[in-house]
């Protein structure tokens, strides 16, 4: 626990979505299902970019980190989702709420600074192409990329923080399925004043500048798109970018809705899950639908390791089930795995085997 001399409260209790009683088993199988598809989907990515040589360029190295980044910010939140909506026991420590708040901020805001990143390699690409090679090198992509990852968890532990030192007396209670800023503030005995503040300011600084950047970018993308004469050459510039473009939209879409309209409704917790849970899920689909290269590289990695992931799958299951100790309330969902999951997926096995 984090030692504060004003602070009384040992541990917080998410609500979740306790309201909803008759949802718990359900909300539990469509996140945890969302979870796993998002996980897979993205390692996915990660592994077709370092294996396939057409993606060894600049572009596909930031949506690779930009993978990383989503795989760590989903598994913030949702496990712990995951548990107190089939548990009995919603509380989470002190120390554990705040360790879960600074990694979910600055995970976001780091994620926010990536997005920037992305759209400027996009602009130097279509405004610079003969030069973009050589002045996205190896030695510059990788400080490009540790950049947004030092920023946003630099920034992210001022609110923090600000926070954390605050007098927590009571009441614990969060109603929320994570640990954010706003809900913690507003059960602090104090003015939350200057915490507030000093959030705004972070907010302002990783999230409404990068967007700005974002904006003033493709602007100038658009103009040099436009000027071009060819029309195919107009098509292979706009598709370098509009997968890059779908997913700005979906997580400053989400999170606008979320944190600019009025407070205090019970769907503020499904709205969260917009960019928690269903932004995360998406975009290695959009990434993969949008772009010739990865599709390519998809079939080819599916045509060779496919069945051997199907036959890890039915055994992996199996062993998990029978071999492991008995007693979990989980052995009914690992059994669905050998049972439903694995019949599903041998259809498509063989589609994507036999051409």
């Amino acid at each position: 626990m984090i030692d504060s001399n004003n602070t009384l409260v040992e541990e917080f209790l998410l609500l979740g979505f306790s309201n909803f009683h008759n949802f718990q088993t359900v909300l539990f199988c469509v996140i945890l299902l969302a979870y796993i598809i998002c996980v897979f989907g993205n390692l996915t990515i990660i592994i077709l970019v370092r294996t396939e040589v057409a993606l060894n360029n600049p572009m596909y190295f930031f949506i690779s980190i930009f993978a990383v980044l989503e795989i760590m910010f989903i598994s913030v939140t949702v496990p712990k989702l995951l548990v107190i909506l089939v548990q009995s026991n919603k509380t989470i420590s002190f120390s554990g709420c705040f360790i879960q708040l600074y990694a979910f901020n600055a995970l976001g805001e780091t994620e926010c600074f990536i997005l920037a990143l992305m759209v400027f390699d996009r602009y130097l690409a279509i405004q610079n192409p003969l030069r973009y090679s050589t002045i996205m090198n190896n030695t510059c992509c990788s400080q490009l990329a540790a950049f947004p990852w030092f920023a946003g968890f630099f920034i992210a532990s001022f609110p923090t923080f600000c926070t954390v030192v605050m007098e927590f007396c009571g009441p614990y209670e969060i109603d929320h399925f994570f640990c954010d800023l706003a809900p913690l503030q507003n059960l602090a005995c104090v003015d939350p004043f200057n915490s507030s503040l000093v959030t705004v300011v972070a907010a302002f600084i990783s999230i409404v500048l990068p967007f700005v950047i974002i904006a003033t970018l493709y602007i100038h993308i658009i103009v040099t798109i436009l000027n071009i004469k060819s029309r195919e050459g107009k098509r292979t510039a706009f598709s370098t970018c509009s997968s890059h473009l779908i997913v700005v939209g979906l997580f400053y879409g989400s999170a606008i809705i979320v944190y600019v309209k009025p407070k205090g409704s019970h769907y503020d917790k499904f709205l969260a899950l917009t960019y928690t849970v269903v932004t995360p899920l998406l975009n290695p689909f959009i990434y993969t639908f949008r772009n010739r290269e990865v599709k390519h590289a998809l079939r080819k990695l599916l045509r060779q390791h496919i069945r051997q992931c199907s036959v890890g799958l039915f055994y992996g299951s199996a062993i998990i089930v029978y071999v492991k100790p008995k007693g979990s309330h989980y052995d009914t969902f690992l059994a669905l795995t050998y049972t439903v999951v694995t019949p599903l997926l041998n259809p498509f096995i063989y589609t994507f085997r036999n051409r």
